[in-house]
């Protein structure tokens, strides 16, 4: 079986290291899972996700000319296309996001605010916050004031 880019393969975790894991892939040859392969959230500690003998589905996402291979568990993983999602995925719903005729209470959620809005909130605070602090800096005699 050879190892081509893109192709998936079932292998055995025969090392882990504070960087990543070693898979040993058919054929005999060894790829490494980089720590920031392993999975979709942050691995603070490798051991917390693989042990030693662990069969993992891996994906080849490079082969360098030395015969170094580059694995991804997390990109073997198939995930659901946008706006796919499996009804035990979703959240259920409680007797009180229903309004009187079953219809859902949108008056007590908060209205999502674009990227533009969320911006231009933040530089006016930012820039408020700044003022502030030169205005301040300016009463008590600011940077490099006179000493004497």
């Amino acid at each position: 079986m050879s190892i081509e880019l893109g192709s998936k393969h079932e292998g055995k975790v025969t090392g882990i290291t504070h960087f990543g894991a070693f898979v040993l892939l058919p054929g005999g040859v060894t790829g490494l899972v980089h720590i920031s392969e392993i999975a979709d959230s942050y691995v603070k500690d490798i051991n917390d996700h693989l042990k030693v003998n662990d069969t993992v589905v891996v994906k080849v996402l490079n082969v360098d000319k030395d015969g170094k291979i580059g694995l991804s568990i997390r990109q073997a993983i198939e995930k659901p296309k946008q706006g796919e999602v499996e009804r035990t995925q979703r959240p259920a719903r409680g007797p009180r996001e229903f309004g009187a005729r079953g219809n859902r209470d949108r008056g007590s959620r908060p209205k999502s605010q674009s990227f533009e809005d969320k911006m231009n909130k933040f530089l006016k605070d930012s820039e408020d916050r700044l003022l502030a602090l030169k205005r301040s800096e300016s009463k008590r005699g600011g940077r490099g004031g006179r000493r004497g």
